[in-house]
């Protein structure tokens, strides 16, 4: 559940926490979505977040790739938390860290 099992070292979110689904949450599922479209999307969710909301990513795959991406564009401003790993569906909360 905890994507720090997940990671590997060195490639950890340090600023990520373990976070509850809150009201706030709300769910984004991708799965119906285009391949090509998913990324977009997403990084449009969650540039529309105010500092410390967040929401749940739903999707038919790991989408560990978009965290390195996430990494690599929005170091230290997001937060990453698996809520549910597949094997047919997965849920990651992610978050913009409080400003």
């Amino acid at each position: 559940m905890h994507y720090l099992a997940r990671l590997p070292e060195g490639e950890q979110n340090d600023t990520a926490k373990e976070t509850a689904l809150t009201a706030e949450d709300r769910p984004l599922d991708v799965r119906s979505e285009a391949p090509a479209r998913r990324h977009s999307l997403i990084f449009e969710t969650w540039t529309s977040l105010g500092a410390g909301e967040g929401f749940v990513l739903i999707n038919d795959h790991d989408p560990k790739p978009l965290y390195y991406q996430f990494a690599a564009e929005h170091d230290g401003e997001f937060t990453w938390d698996y809520q549910e790993e597949g094997p047919e569906t997965w849920r990651v909360r992610i978050g913009r860290t409080a400003a």
